[in-house]
């Protein structure tokens, strides 16, 4: 099979200890992309594998073209390891795909389609068929609709995206999980398909119970980002100058009191005390977060300027 020059759609596969999957998953692979009109790649991202992964990657090189392998030496979790599969992708179609089986590779042209045809920025699959944390899964998707507003069964899925929705996306630990949230909120388009899920080929889930408060405060993080991350003095400064205000209040309230009745309450005064206190620290945390919005701006701007001009490391 000759190695195509130019690709249109990137697989990005993240990879920890997939070794007795991914033999599998990538004949399965070869059997999805013959005769397609697109051409494919697929980039598996070994994410400090403590098992054959990366010996066994780069003996299945040879087997097939469309293969390239990328390695973390030591585990950077998810979004890193899609960051650098985006880093080594050459196509401007790019698809996040689990290596485990769960979902088969023949869905990946499904998923990827109304990209190429124009009608979707980014698409995304919800699970049809038995998953075993569907009560975990429904929590996350009602409570992530409820604050971003974003009208999808299944934001934590299979997905494909233009490449320029992972050009915006903030490098952070687990933020994965919210891409379609981002790039909505940037106004690209999303759209999403049915995708059928099944149970592992082999191996055991990454996933365990002590992801789901992780989950959570990730969530309220997005969240903050999103409402307060260009301007973090609108929320501290709110705080401060409720703060504030009750603090005012309550000085009138005492002073009323000493004046008319001669009574000095030193529960009142503690409380001015801390309100004053708490307001003041809030408005300093809300000046202190907009110098940093302003150093993240700039940050992000060479970013994209580096991006747009370093060219793309070899597997």
């Amino acid at each position: 099979m000759p190695v195509p020059t130019t690709v249109d759609v990137s697989v990005l596969v993240p990879a920890k200890d997939e070794a007795e999957n991914l033999p599998l998953f990538l004949e399965l692979c070869a059997q999805t992309f013959a005769g397609r009109a697109e051409r494919y790649e697929v980039i598996v991202v070994d994410d400090g594998s403590a098992d054959r992964t990366w010996a066994l990657l780069e003996t299945l090189r040879a087997t097939y073209p469309f293969l390239r392998a990328v390695r973390h030496r030591a585990r950077r979790g998810i979004a890193d390891a899609l960051r650098t599969g985006y880093l080594n992708a050459r196509a401007d179609v790019l698809v996040f795909y689990p290596a485990d089986l769960q979902f088969k590779p023949e869905d990946i042209p499904r998923l990827v389609a109304p990209i190429l045809a124009g009608e979707s920025d980014m698409v995304t699959g919800f699970k049809q068929g038995k998953y075993e944390k569907a009560f975990v899964s429904r929590i996350y998707n009602g409570l992530s609709r409820a604050l971003f507003d974003v009208r999808v069964k299944d934001l934590n899925n299979v997905k494909a995206y233009r490449r320029e929705i992972m050009d915006a996306q903030p490098s952070r630990p687990d933020w994965h999980r919210y891409m379609i949230v981002l790039a909505a909120q940037q106004g690209f388009t999303v759209s999403e398909i049915p995708v059928p899920l099944y149970p592992r080929h082999a191996g055991k889930s990454k996933f365990g119970i002590g992801r789901i408060p992780i989950g959570v405060l990730d969530m309220l993080s997005v969240w903050f980002e999103l409402r307060f991350g260009q301007k973090p003095l609108l929320a501290f400064g709110m705080l401060g100058a409720l703060l504030f205000a009750a603090g005012f209040v309550a000085g009138l309230v005492a002073l009323y009191m000493l004046f008319t009745e001669n009574v000095g309450v030193r529960a009142v005064w503690t409380v001015i005390q801390t309100c004053l206190i708490l307001g003041g620290i809030f408005f300093a945390t809300g000046l202190l977060g907009e110098q940093i919005a302003v150093q993240r701006a700039e940050l992000r701007e060479l970013r994209r300027r580096i991006d747009e001009t370093t060219q793309p490391p070899s597997a």
